[in-house]
Protein backbone atom coordinates (compact mmCIF):
# COMPACT_ATOMS: atom_id res chain seq x y z
CA UNK A 1 0.00 0.00 0.00
CA UNK A 2 2.76 2.44 0.90
CA UNK A 3 4.70 1.71 -2.29
CA UNK A 4 1.76 1.98 -4.67
CA UNK A 5 -0.10 4.71 -2.75
CA UNK A 6 -3.30 3.93 -4.64
CA UNK A 7 -6.11 6.47 -4.46
CA UNK A 8 -8.59 3.60 -4.08
CA UNK A 9 -7.78 0.07 -2.96
CA UNK A 10 -10.36 -2.72 -3.24
CA UNK A 11 -9.94 -5.94 -1.27
CA UNK A 12 -11.85 -9.19 -1.64
CA UNK A 13 -12.05 -12.28 0.55
CA UNK A 14 -10.82 -10.45 3.60
CA UNK A 15 -12.22 -13.25 5.83
CA UNK A 16 -12.21 -10.82 8.76
CA UNK A 17 -15.04 -10.31 11.18
CA UNK A 18 -16.16 -6.94 12.54
CA UNK A 19 -14.06 -7.51 15.66
CA UNK A 20 -10.91 -7.94 13.52
CA UNK A 21 -11.27 -4.79 11.43
CA UNK A 22 -9.03 -1.83 12.30
CA UNK A 23 -10.94 1.35 13.17
CA UNK A 24 -8.93 3.46 10.71
CA UNK A 25 -5.99 3.27 8.34
CA UNK A 26 -3.79 6.34 8.03
CA UNK A 27 -4.55 8.41 4.94
CA UNK A 28 -7.64 6.43 3.94
CA UNK A 29 -11.34 6.35 4.54
CA UNK A 30 -12.11 2.68 5.05
CA UNK A 31 -15.31 0.78 4.37
CA UNK A 32 -15.83 -2.87 5.22
CA UNK A 33 -18.50 -5.44 4.49
CA UNK A 34 -17.60 -8.63 6.35
CA UNK A 35 -19.50 -11.88 5.95
CA UNK A 36 -21.86 -12.98 8.69
CA UNK A 37 -20.17 -16.37 8.44
CA UNK A 38 -16.90 -16.19 10.34
CA UNK A 39 -13.75 -16.59 8.27
CA UNK A 40 -15.64 -16.41 4.97
CA UNK A 41 -15.51 -13.95 2.03
CA UNK A 42 -15.88 -10.23 2.88
CA UNK A 43 -14.85 -7.11 0.94
CA UNK A 44 -13.32 -3.75 1.81
CA UNK A 45 -12.51 -0.46 0.09
CA UNK A 46 -9.89 2.06 1.19
CA UNK A 47 -10.17 5.47 -0.45
CA UNK A 48 -8.20 8.70 -0.08
CA UNK A 49 -11.29 10.59 -1.22
CA UNK A 50 -14.44 10.36 0.85
CA UNK A 51 -17.28 8.99 -1.28
CA UNK A 52 -20.63 10.71 -1.48
CA UNK A 53 -22.41 7.53 -0.44
CA UNK A 54 -21.53 3.95 0.52
CA UNK A 55 -23.89 0.98 0.14
CA UNK A 56 -23.25 -2.34 1.84
CA UNK A 57 -26.44 -3.92 0.56
CA UNK A 58 -28.11 -3.54 -2.82
CA UNK A 59 -31.14 -5.62 -1.95
CA UNK A 60 -29.81 -8.56 -3.97
CA UNK A 61 -30.62 -11.72 -2.06
CA UNK A 62 -27.68 -13.68 -3.54
CA UNK A 63 -25.26 -11.24 -1.89
CA UNK A 64 -27.00 -10.62 1.42
CA UNK A 65 -24.96 -11.51 4.49
CA UNK A 66 -22.02 -12.93 2.52
CA UNK A 67 -19.91 -9.77 2.38
CA UNK A 68 -19.59 -9.83 -1.39
CA UNK A 69 -20.31 -6.27 -2.44
CA UNK A 70 -19.63 -2.62 -1.69
CA UNK A 71 -20.87 0.30 -3.81
CA UNK A 72 -19.27 3.72 -3.45
CA UNK A 73 -20.61 6.82 -5.20
CA UNK A 74 -18.03 9.37 -6.28
CA UNK A 75 -18.81 12.61 -8.17
CA UNK A 76 -18.02 11.16 -11.62
CA UNK A 77 -18.62 7.43 -11.24
CA UNK A 78 -19.95 4.66 -9.03
CA UNK A 79 -17.46 2.02 -7.92
CA UNK A 80 -18.51 -1.56 -7.21
CA UNK A 81 -16.10 -3.81 -5.32
CA UNK A 82 -17.25 -7.38 -5.97
CA UNK A 83 -16.43 -10.89 -4.85
CA UNK A 84 -18.54 -13.30 -6.86
CA UNK A 85 -19.11 -16.86 -5.60
CA UNK A 86 -16.81 -19.58 -6.91
CA UNK A 87 -19.40 -22.25 -7.69
CA UNK A 88 -17.34 -25.12 -6.24
CA UNK A 89 -15.37 -27.67 -8.19
CA UNK A 90 -18.29 -30.14 -8.07
CA UNK A 91 -20.55 -27.31 -9.42
CA UNK A 92 -22.99 -27.67 -6.53
CA UNK A 93 -23.02 -23.89 -6.06
CA UNK A 94 -22.83 -23.01 -9.75
CA UNK A 95 -26.57 -22.18 -10.00
CA UNK A 96 -26.16 -19.80 -7.04
CA UNK A 97 -23.21 -18.15 -8.78
CA UNK A 98 -25.12 -17.69 -12.03
CA UNK A 99 -28.12 -16.27 -10.14
CA UNK A 100 -25.83 -13.79 -8.39
CA UNK A 101 -24.57 -12.60 -11.77
CA UNK A 102 -28.08 -12.34 -13.20
CA UNK A 103 -29.35 -10.32 -10.26
CA UNK A 104 -26.37 -7.98 -10.29
CA UNK A 105 -26.65 -7.40 -14.04
CA UNK A 106 -30.28 -6.39 -13.55
CA UNK A 107 -29.21 -3.98 -10.82
CA UNK A 108 -26.59 -2.42 -13.10
CA UNK A 109 -29.27 -1.43 -15.59
CA UNK A 110 -30.68 0.96 -12.99
CA UNK A 111 -27.43 2.89 -12.48
CA UNK A 112 -27.63 6.31 -14.16
CA UNK A 113 -23.93 7.29 -14.09
CA UNK A 114 -20.60 5.88 -15.24
CA UNK A 115 -19.51 2.73 -13.42
CA UNK A 116 -16.27 0.98 -12.45
CA UNK A 117 -16.58 -2.75 -11.64
CA UNK A 118 -13.61 -4.13 -9.72
CA UNK A 119 -13.01 -7.45 -8.04
CA UNK A 120 -12.78 -11.21 -8.12
CA UNK A 121 -15.24 -12.42 -10.74
CA UNK A 122 -14.16 -16.08 -10.48
CA UNK A 123 -14.48 -16.58 -14.26
CA UNK A 124 -11.84 -16.72 -16.99
CA UNK A 125 -13.50 -15.13 -19.99
CA UNK A 126 -11.58 -16.42 -23.01
CA UNK A 127 -8.92 -19.00 -23.80
CA UNK A 128 -6.34 -16.22 -23.48
CA UNK A 129 -7.29 -15.84 -19.83
CA UNK A 130 -5.97 -19.14 -18.51
CA UNK A 131 -2.87 -21.19 -19.10
CA UNK A 132 -4.62 -24.47 -19.93
CA UNK A 133 -7.98 -23.76 -21.60
CA UNK A 134 -8.33 -27.14 -23.30
CA UNK A 135 -8.08 -29.05 -20.04
CA UNK A 136 -10.61 -26.79 -18.30
CA UNK A 137 -13.36 -26.42 -20.90
CA UNK A 138 -16.09 -27.75 -18.62
CA UNK A 139 -14.55 -26.93 -15.25
CA UNK A 140 -15.87 -24.36 -12.82
CA UNK A 141 -14.70 -20.82 -13.69
CA UNK A 142 -14.54 -21.69 -17.41
CA UNK A 143 -17.89 -23.27 -18.25
CA UNK A 144 -19.84 -21.81 -21.20
CA UNK A 145 -22.55 -20.58 -18.81
CA UNK A 146 -20.06 -18.64 -16.70
CA UNK A 147 -18.22 -17.18 -19.68
CA UNK A 148 -21.55 -16.00 -21.05
CA UNK A 149 -21.99 -13.84 -17.92
CA UNK A 150 -18.81 -11.95 -18.83
CA UNK A 151 -20.15 -11.60 -22.37
CA UNK A 152 -23.26 -10.03 -20.89
CA UNK A 153 -21.22 -7.53 -18.86
CA UNK A 154 -19.54 -6.45 -22.08
CA UNK A 155 -22.82 -6.33 -23.98
CA UNK A 156 -24.22 -4.01 -21.29
CA UNK A 157 -21.65 -1.42 -22.35
CA UNK A 158 -18.62 -2.24 -20.19
CA UNK A 159 -15.01 -2.59 -21.27
CA UNK A 160 -12.44 -5.05 -19.91
CA UNK A 161 -9.71 -2.50 -19.27
CA UNK A 162 -6.74 -4.87 -19.18
CA UNK A 163 -7.74 -6.72 -22.34
CA UNK A 164 -8.55 -3.42 -24.10
CA UNK A 165 -5.04 -2.08 -23.51
CA UNK A 166 -3.26 -5.45 -23.66
CA UNK A 167 -5.08 -7.43 -26.37
CA UNK A 168 -2.43 -10.14 -26.77
CA UNK A 169 -1.19 -10.46 -23.19
CA UNK A 170 -1.40 -13.74 -21.32
CA UNK A 171 -1.01 -12.52 -17.75
CA UNK A 172 -2.89 -14.10 -14.87
CA UNK A 173 -4.23 -12.94 -11.51
CA UNK A 174 -4.75 -16.28 -9.70
CA UNK A 175 -2.79 -19.51 -9.41
CA UNK A 176 -3.77 -22.76 -7.64
CA UNK A 177 -1.62 -23.58 -4.63
CA UNK A 178 -0.82 -27.11 -5.77
CA UNK A 179 2.07 -28.34 -7.97
CA UNK A 180 3.97 -25.04 -7.88
CA UNK A 181 1.44 -23.54 -10.28
CA UNK A 182 2.52 -19.97 -9.59
CA UNK A 183 6.23 -20.53 -10.18
CA UNK A 184 5.29 -22.31 -13.42
CA UNK A 185 2.79 -19.55 -14.29
CA UNK A 186 -0.10 -21.99 -14.69
CA UNK A 187 -2.71 -19.41 -13.82
CA UNK A 188 -6.06 -17.83 -14.56
CA UNK A 189 -7.15 -14.23 -15.10
CA UNK A 190 -10.30 -14.07 -12.99
CA UNK A 191 -9.89 -10.60 -11.43
CA UNK A 192 -11.02 -7.68 -13.55
CA UNK A 193 -11.61 -3.95 -13.72
CA UNK A 194 -14.47 -3.14 -16.10
CA UNK A 195 -15.48 0.44 -16.87
CA UNK A 196 -18.39 2.02 -18.70
CA UNK A 197 -17.55 2.70 -22.35
CA UNK A 198 -17.74 6.40 -21.64
CA UNK A 199 -14.84 6.06 -19.17
CA UNK A 200 -12.43 4.07 -21.33
CA UNK A 201 -10.97 7.25 -22.81
CA UNK A 202 -9.88 8.20 -19.28
CA UNK A 203 -8.06 4.91 -18.60
CA UNK A 204 -4.34 5.68 -18.91
CA UNK A 205 -3.12 2.24 -17.84
CA UNK A 206 -4.43 -1.20 -16.86
CA UNK A 207 -2.01 -3.54 -15.14
CA UNK A 208 -1.51 -6.87 -13.38
CA UNK A 209 1.15 -6.94 -10.64
CA UNK A 210 2.04 -10.61 -10.90
CA UNK A 211 5.24 -10.21 -8.86
CA UNK A 212 3.35 -9.17 -5.72
CA UNK A 213 3.23 -12.13 -3.34
CA UNK A 214 1.14 -12.82 -0.24
CA UNK A 215 -1.92 -14.47 -1.75
CA UNK A 216 -2.95 -16.97 -4.41
CA UNK A 217 -4.18 -13.85 -6.24
CA UNK A 218 -2.13 -10.82 -7.28
CA UNK A 219 -3.27 -7.19 -7.57
CA UNK A 220 -4.76 -5.79 -10.74
CA UNK A 221 -5.80 -2.21 -11.34
CA UNK A 222 -6.17 0.82 -13.54
CA UNK A 223 -4.92 4.40 -13.65
CA UNK A 224 -7.45 7.07 -14.58
CA UNK A 225 -6.58 10.47 -15.97
CA UNK A 226 -6.57 13.49 -13.68
CA UNK A 227 -10.00 14.55 -12.52
CA UNK A 228 -11.29 11.03 -11.97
Amino acid sequence: MQKISADILCLQEIRAGAEDIPPEIAGYFSYWNPSKRKGHSGVAVLSKQKPLKVSHSLGIKEFEGEGRILALDFPKFTLFNLYFPHGRRDKEKLPFKLEAYDSFLEHLKRIDKDVVLCGDFNIAHTESDLARPQGNKNNTMFTPEERERINRILSEGFVDTFRHLNPKSRKYTWWPYYRDARSRDIGWRIDYVFVSKNLIKNVKDAFILSDVQGSDHCPTGIELSDGF
